[in-house]
């Protein structure tokens, strides 16, 4: 699998970049946003290792934002090469990744690409919704689009936030928010995101080609729903929502739509896993009458060809499937669908897809399937995950310390920033109480990640200062 991605990760490239410009950052260019400016349409710009605390703006350029993942096909470079958006110079322009054009007659051109960074730590962008004159949301924490199609390859996008109502109607597309354009968003890893509708992505009037991503564990939806996927209103161009060989697990929403909220509008869903999403209601999708589906495993069952209702039974990282899981080859059997042949043995698939070639659901099967970025070990559970069901924190927002305790068994925590920086690490026996000193972190949001044998949670705790 790795020589096929360099292969057409070169490909990629060399089409791209033949007779254009190759700006490197650092070493020409101090900062992703200073080679951006000095751009001309079909320049590539190649970033090496670091964490770049930047908001970037494609403005308006056809041209490929890359890591050196686009040159190597080295994974490692995807968790190594960071976009954080956590230090915005305007706290109102704090999405890491901007990319715009200039009206929907322009949003067909899809030269601009993102390709294999770790984004992470935005709060999203104020915006006035162009169907809606004098509204203005807070959207897009990791990446806001509008009027563009460009490619979102390979990347981790985690940890980011579109949840400030100061002065807004809402917040929402904690991971992404796409507005009247057609993006290709495919094997990227979306998780950890929030948003008080889209926690994970935003399609507002938009089409979308969604293919082989791992969703999971983005949360919110208060105010409008939707765990991993919100999509509302017909695209102006009559482009398809195609939502295609994904794993969508472990999101969660106050309201409908665990793992996809639908509304006024149409989404199509082939190959996907749709698992162990929760909300106060319809928890895998909400907005059924809209939304077809066909070999997908859903849990509670859906109506559609070849749709299954099975725990799809996933392996110990990455949601790989495991050996026995009921998923693999259970894809649509047309031969486009199917998983790239091993060369050794054509008649079996190659990793990371399972079986003979038919296709797999989820994110490891189907053409598009490739190795993607890191999913670290709190991936295992959800916000929430019946694994760990009574974690019990008290007092939370707390002044100076929290006590956690839990039921019997060994748990691993941890305490992390918004935006996924690890502060604090420690083992516990959940039959003592563990007790955790808050008072030399700033006030503010923190992550409590605890895991065990049995699954993982996540929940947010709150420090305050001291009156």
């Amino acid at each position: 699998m790795k020589t096929k991605i360099i292969l057409f990760i070169l490909a990629f490239a060399s089409a791209h970049i033949a007779g254009a410009a190759i700006r490197h950052v650092p070493l020409q260019y101090p900062t992703i946003q200073t080679a951006i400016t000095a751009s001309q349409n079909g320049d590539t710009v190649l970033v090496s290792p670091g964490i770049y605390f930047e908001n970037i703006n494609f403005r308006g350029k056809g041209i490929v934002v890359a890591s050196l993942f686009l040159t190597t096909s080295d994974t490692a470079y995807i968790g190594s090469t960071v976009i954080n958006g956590g230090q915005p110079v305007h706290a109102d322009t704090a999405s890491c990744v901007i990319i715009t054009r200039g009206n929907l007659a322009t949003s067909t051109d899809s030269t601009a690409a993102l390709i294999g960074f770790r984004i992470t730590g935005g709060t999203g962008t104020r915006w006035e919704d162009e169907h809606n004159p004098g509204s203005v949301y807070r959207e897009g924490g990791g990446i806001l689009i509008q009027y563009a199609s460009p490619r979102i390859l390979f990347n981790r996008i985690c940890y980011n936030q579109a949840t400030d109502m100061t002065n807004n109607v809402s917040a929402g597309g904690g991971a992404i928010r796409c507005g009247d354009g057609n993006p290709k968003i495919r094997n990227n890893v979306i998780d950890h995101n929030q948003g008080r509708y889209g926690a994970g992505l935003v399609f507002n009037f938009s089409g979308a080609d969604i293919r082989n991503n791992v969703i999971a564990m983005n949360w919110g939806g208060e105010d409008y729903g939707g765990g991993g996927i919100w999509a509302y209103g017909a695209d102006g161009l009559g482009r398809e929502r195609t939502v295609q060989n994904n794993t969508i697990v472990y999101n969660s929403s106050q309201l409908g739509g665990g793992g996809l909220h639908v509304w006024s509008t149409s989404m199509v869903l082939i190959n996907n896993i749709i698992y162990r999403n929760s909300a106060a209601f319809n928890s895998q999708i909400q907005g059924s009458a809209t939304t077809q589906a066909s070999y997908c495993d859903i849990e509670g069952g859906f109506a559609g060809n070849g749709n299954l209702d099975a725990d799809p039974l996933f392996g110990t990282m990455n949601y790989y499937l495991a050996a026995l899981s009921p998923c693999i080859d259970k894809g649509d059997f047309a031969a486009v669908f199917n998983d790239p042949p091993d060369p050794g043995n054509p008649s079996n698939a190659k990793f990371p897809a399972n079986g003979s070639i038919r296709n797999d659901m989820g994110a490891y099967g189907g053409p598009g399937c490739a190795l993607m970025a890191g999913i670290p070990s709190i991936m295992t559970g959800t916000i929430g995950h019946p694994g760990i069901r009574d974690l019990t924190i008290s007092p939370n927002p707390a002044k100076d310390k929290v006590k956690i305790s839990l039921q019997e068994g060994i748990y691993s925590v941890k305490v992390m920033t918004i935006a996924g920086i690890e502060l604090r690490e420690f083992q516990f026996n959940g039959k003592e109480q563990a007790v955790i000193d808050l008072s030399s972190f700033p006030a503010g949001a923190y992550l409590l990640v605890v895991n065990s044998k049995s699954g993982a949670t996540t929940r947010k705790i709150i420090r305050i200062n001291g009156i």
